[in-house]
């Protein structure tokens, strides 16, 4: 038998010939094969559609379309600062009817700084040494110093140094050293450091006792990203904050002092430079058992708290809290102000390279900056604080001092010994005395320390589904009819404080339209919208080409979300085809009409700087989006081609993230169209565990993704929950076993829970899945059926 003229070999998916024609014979050309997505051409020169105007918008429209929300966001920002006044009901009658008037701000305030962990009954110090032969680390002249280790919370301790005066002490002082300071500076053990970095030893030296607690550090963590963000990011999550975790660990040394003074009533303080400047502001803010702080490096306007690092984000600070406002609620104690030069760092913002990509070595962290505020900015804050308890009797004032240097000076400590009683008028430190700590032994505490505050969150990561379950106890899962009622409520808290909500009307729509392109059987527009000012909808309107446009038959819609970074045009031809299939054209020519809407998730760090712009004041990407998509799905039920209420969400990836946000909060209790149902493509899975583990490789914790973290969601809404926001209404899962968003298992674990509540609902037939063989990708297989069945439209 002669041999197969044609032999072919399989490798990495591509067939490759290795037959060689006969000299002199002709190879026959193989005919071309048709391309996998739908063929468009360009249709500009069609005309608007009926009821629009011209859309004569030049240049980039979606990068247009996030410049537009960054301007409305700054605007909230600015105005945010006239409306705080609404949140206060001081009572500046006496200093008690004050302090007891401000106890609601002082709740929220601990509230959104993380301090929910209750602290240890007792707090026994521990006093340790890197030698095991000598107790205290170092003698001053009159003081001597220890290292020390005391409980806080659970199994976090604080670790640092205790400085004791020879004598009875006249004062207890916790010393707290910005981030990139070792205690040691602070006790005068650094040879060669700034006299201004050593207020602890100053302290000592007038007779103070002095708790030096170790601070995370700004070094880089093995994440490409500071010790102190890493830390932050899951506790953010789980409604913590590295904050709140660092002023457990003050106020535990507050207990500490309080139950070892054998019946002294001498005072307390805290006082701090930098990043110990802001932990000592917002320490006496938050305990009115110190009596005085002095807050050094660290005093301004926070109008612009986004552009610091990752770990100063407090959600919703500037809906109630400036500086001076939480100065505010340091009156009628005594508070020290000294505009000195502050810790000054720039954390670069993400490296592309020339095809557009993040460059190798490119850092994961948010970029952010902290500089030293202007002496006059400083002074304003303060002017406004004394502004904001006007007419307190007796007057309440801040001192201010003012210092052209680094660190605490001399002038500040000695404000803060006045306002503990101390005279000091002759006391001076002395010369520096003792040992300096082995540095290995300071990075092993250091180490300690992130360890612990690690080991804490993933315990709040395992107590957060018991949490959730507490939270949503309410939730009536007898009867279809019992479960309406009782949702709304829990719609109401994720609209209010988990997305956030501006309290405005939509701008009137004032739809802009022309012609884009054309295929088989489809055509499509551009159309923009107006949301509020500045904000702006847009996206792609795909009609099947024998729709009546008179309105004799109203048709289903199915607005196709993109991705990450993605855009309207992705999702309807060649672009990006192996991850959207061209859904949004291909529905169409199943005779769905469809809308594929830019969405805020473009342009890398511009996107990712508006969820911390809107953190700062409450709000999240979301609470732009989110009216975006009532705008749009108003417009749509407007047209006459269109059935109002078969209007349907899909969307893959970061688009699967909006199919659990957005259709729970454009639902039918509100007036108009609504979204009818949600596909959520390659994005379902256990998404707390996903954003706060920091064992997993799948979790953001570790990743480039530092917008994607939202505040407290560990005890409300993981996916399961958001989807009982989204019942009655059906409800699917599109998932492909190679997918990298989550390992099956997790996705199995969180759909279970879905899938049980619209059984016991009994409506089981409402919750699907789909597993597939492939990747992070749209199949469109089950989804169709899904869609043609749910929106009542005949498979053709």
């Amino acid at each position: 038998m002669p041999p197969n003229p044609r032999r072919f070999v399989f490798a990495l998916g591509v067939f490759v010939s290795l037959h060689s024609p006969a000299s002199g014979q002709a190879v026959p050309e193989a005919p071309e094969a048709p391309p996998a997505w739908p063929v468009l051409q360009d249709a500009t020169d069609m005309s608007p559609l009926p009821g629009t105007t011209p859309l004569t918008m030049d240049g980039d429209i979606s990068a247009a379309l996030v410049e537009g929300a960054d301007r409305f966001l700054m605007r909230e920002i600015a105005a945010s600062l006239g409306n705080r006044s609404r949140h206060w009901n001081r009572d500046t009658s006496s200093a008690e009817a004050y302090v007891e008037s401000i106890a609601p701000n002082r709740a929220r305030f601990r509230d959104i700084i993380g301090l929910r962990d209750a602290r240890v009954e007792t707090v026994d110090m521990e006093f340790t040494s890197p030698d095991p032969e000598s107790l205290p680390i170092a003698r001053g002249e009159s003081f001597t110093v220890y290292t020390v280790r005391w409980p806080a919370f659970r199994e976090v301790h604080g670790e640092g140094l205790l400085l004791v005066p020879d004598q009875t002490p006249v004062a207890d002082v916790v010393a707290i050293p910005d981030a990139d300071l070792h205690p040691e500076y602070l006790a005068g053990l650094v040879e060669g450091a700034e006299t201004n970095f050593e207020y602890a030893r100053t302290l000592a030296a007038a007779g103070c006792r002095v708790l030096v607690p170790l601070t995370i550090e700004r070094s880089d963590s093995p994440h490409r990203m500071s010790h102190r963000e890493w830390l932050y990011r899951p506790a953010f999550e789980l409604g913590r904050h590295l904050i709140g975790y660092e002023l457990q660990k003050v106020f535990a040394g507050l207990d500490y002092f309080e139950h070892t003074r054998d019946g002294d009533k001498r005072k307390t303080g805290v006082i701090g430079w930098g990043e110990g400047g802001l932990l000592a502001l917002y320490a006496a803010a938050a305990d009115e058992r110190i009596d005085a702080a002095c807050v050094s490096g660290y005093f301004g306007s926070r109008q612009s708290v986004w552009e610091e690092p990752a770990y100063r984000n407090v959600f919703r600070l500037l809906v109630e809290f400036g500086d001076a406002e939480i100065a505010s609620m340091i009156a009628p104690r005594n508070l020290i102000v000294e505009s000195s030069r502050g810790p000054e760092i720039v954390i670069p913002g993400l490296a592309l390279n020339e095809e557009g990509r993040p460059a190798r070595g490119s850092l994961n962290g948010k970029p952010g900056r902290l500089t030293t505020p202007a002496a006059v900015e400083v002074e304003e804050e303060i002017r406004r604080a004394h502004r904001l308890v006007h007419g307190m009797q007796p007057p309440w004032e801040i001192a201010a001092v003012r210092e052209e240097g680094t660190g605490c000076s001399s002038r500040a400590v000695l404000e803060l010994l006045g306002a503990l009683g101390v005279d000091d008028s002759g006391g001076t430190p002395g010369p520096r005395s003792g040992v300096l700590r082995d540095s290995d032994n300071t990075a092993l505490r250091h180490a300690r320390q992130v360890r612990e505050i690690v080991a804490h969150n993933e315990w709040a990561l395992r107590e957060s589904a018991h949490v959730r379950t507490e939270f949503m106890k309410d939730l009536d899962v007898k009867s279809l009819e019992g479960f309406e009622n009782s949702v709304e409520k829990y719609r109401k808290i994720f609209r209010e404080d988990v997305i956030g909500r501006f309290d405005r009307e939509l701008l009137p729509s004032n739809p802009r339209s022309r012609g884009y392109q054309a295929g088989e059987g489809v055509r499509s527009y551009e159309v923009v919208l107006d949301v509020f000012p500045d904000v702006i909808a847009y996206g792609i309107l795909t009609l099947p080409d024998d729709l009546d446009l008179s309105g004799a038959e109203k048709r289903p819609v199915v607005v196709c979300q993109h991705g990450l970074e993605g855009r309207p045009q992705d999702v309807i031809g060649e672009s990006k085809f192996s991850a959207y299939e061209a859904f949004a054209t291909r529905l169409a020519q199943r005779g769905f009409i469809t809308f594929a809407p830019q969405n805020l998730y473009l342009g890398n760090d511009k996107f990712r700087l508006l969820q911390f712009k809107a953190n700062s004041i409450g709000k999240t990407l979301f609470s732009v989006i989110v009216p975006q998509h009532r705008q749009i799905v108003t417009w749509l039920g407007s047209l006459p081609y269109v059935d109002p209420e078969r209007i349907a969400f899909y969307g893959l990836s970061y688009g699967g993230k909006s199919a659990m946000r957005i259709p729970p909060l454009v639902d039918q209790r509100d007036a108009g169209p609504f979204y009818c149902l949600s596909i959520c493509s390659a994005d379902f899975n256990e998404w707390v565990w996903k954003n706060c583990s920091t064992r997993s490789k799948y979790s953001y914790a570790q990743k480039r993704e530092y917008e994607i973290f939202e505040w407290d969601l560990g005890s409300t809404f993981n996916y399961a929950e958001m989807a009982a926001l989204i019942a009655p209404r059906p409800f699917m899962v599109e998932r492909g076993h190679f997918d990298g968003v989550a390992p099956d298992q997790k996705v199995a674990h969180e759909f279970a829970k879905v899938r049980r509540l619209y059984n016991l609902l009994g409506i089981g037939e409402r919750a699907e899945i789909e597993w597939f063989i492939g990747p992070h990708k749209i199949n469109g297989v089950g989804t169709f059926d899904f869609l043609h069945r749910h929106l009542e439209w005949p498979v053709r």
